[in-house]
């Protein structure tokens, strides 16, 4: 079956609104931050994903765009306790984000107390709905199984936040075209997933849209965005893929 999506029929729109820009990398300096959110607002992104600390900054950047400010919730572990999960994500809501991506308790998962997890994840949601925000659901595929990962799929679902998503981008690997693929099986339609980790191309980000992906963390935004540029109007690309000093991860 031919693929649905190319570089033909996508628009830019498409493309960026496919992004969540990244810059979660614990060396980042507050330059580098503000250069990061208003590249993301001249590309028109989906969301900057920033650490904690910087939400509300990002928040006083992007006000009166259309791109959202998302940030991570038990970043890069998983492992605090739901009660601190649920501060950070009040937190984080009262300082203008509207996307929290949160870290499931992996060594819960691993040891088989679905309960808790689920438990885990409904607690943030539940945070989350009350300000009109939503919760992806970060797994850390590269320490799962197959069998962990719908598990894992399902009791997010269950727990009624909005995404599925494979990684952190700070373990050894990112996602891949499989854990998508099996991701995308395991939840009903109206939970969308995300990958994050390794893709840093256009081909790349097209490549998992087509195996169900709606969004991309990435850190090559710029690179990406300005890379369909040039193909749409038959040229070469001008920007090598992260190339630039754009890269947050």
């Amino acid at each position: 079956m031919t693929n649905p999506f190319s570089i033909e029929n996508l628009t830019e729109r498409d493309i960026a609104k496919a992004i969540d820009h990244s810059l979660l990398r614990p060396e980042l300096d507050d330059d580098f931050i503000e250069a990061g959110c208003r590249l993301a607002a001249e590309y028109d992104v989906a969301s900057v994903c920033v650490r904690p600390v910087d939400v509300r900054r990002a928040a006083a950047i992007l006000a009166g765009t259309d791109v959202k400010v998302g940030t991570v919730i038990g970043f890069p572990h998983g492992s605090s306790t739901t009660a601190t999960k649920v501060f950070e994500a009040h937190q984080a809501l009262d300082d203008g984000a509207t996307e929290l991506d949160m870290v499931i308790d992996i060594g819960a998962l691993r040891s088989g107390r679905d309960l808790d997890v689920q438990d885990d994840i409904a607690a943030v949601v539940e945070a989350a709905h009350g300000a009109g925000a939503i919760v992806k659901v970060i797994f850390e595929n590269h320490y799962l199984t197959d069998e962990e990962i719908v598990r894992a799929c399902h009791l997010t679902e269950a727990a009624g936040a909005e995404f599925v998503k494979t990684s952190t981008g700070f373990a050894a690997t990112g996602a891949t075209h499989a854990d998508l693929a099996l991701m995308r099986r395991s939840v009903a339609d109206h939970v969308q997933v995300k990958a994050a980790g390794g893709v840093r191309t256009l081909d790349a980000l097209i490549d998992v849209m087509n195996l169900g992906t709606t969004r991309v963390g990435a850190t090559a935004t710029k690179a990406i965005i300005d890379d369909f540029r040039a193909r749409r109007a038959g040229q070469l690309p001008t920007v090598a893929a992260g190339s630039s000093a754009e890269t947050g991860y």
